[in-house]
Parts: structure tokens; C-alpha cells; sequence
């Protein structure tokens, strides 16, 4: 088996090279389109976010409440 008839001039090192750029290649694609995917909601900073906001109003009474 040759592998792909298109790459037979490269030597040893050229295949290497092309299936290195394809792997790094298909990496990157994958994380940002993942990245993509879960960035429309930021579940963790809202989640912090009234964290916060409930630790100031336990901390200072003064502060009015949101209710």
C-alpha cells in the first residue's frame, strides 16, 4: 500500500510534514469551533457574578435588595 498516490515525489520527512499539517490543522478547527459553540453563554462569570453580589449584601445590610 503507497498511501496517496499524489504525495510519491516528498520523501520520508515531506510525508511527515504534510500529516503533522493536516493533524494541527484538524486540532485547531476542532477547538475553535468548540470554543464557538460554548461561548455564546457564560455560565461561570454569571455564576460568580451573583455570587458576589449576594456576599455584598450579607457583608453591608445597608445595601438594598434586588427582591
Amino acid at each position: 500500500m503507497s498511501g496517496f498516490p499524489g504525495l510519491s515525489f516528498l520523501g520520508p520527512k515531506g510525508k511527515n510534514a504534510v500529516v503533522a499539517g493536516g493533524l494541527t490543522a484538524f486540532v485547531f478547527g476542532v477547538y475553535f469551533y468548540t470554543m464557538k459553540a460554548v461561548g455564546g453563554t457564560d455560565e461561570l462569570q454569571m455564576a460568580i457574578d451573583k455570587f458576589e453580589d449576594k456576599k455584598q449584601v450579607e457583608t453591608n445590610p445597608k445595601v438594598p435588595s434586588n427582591v
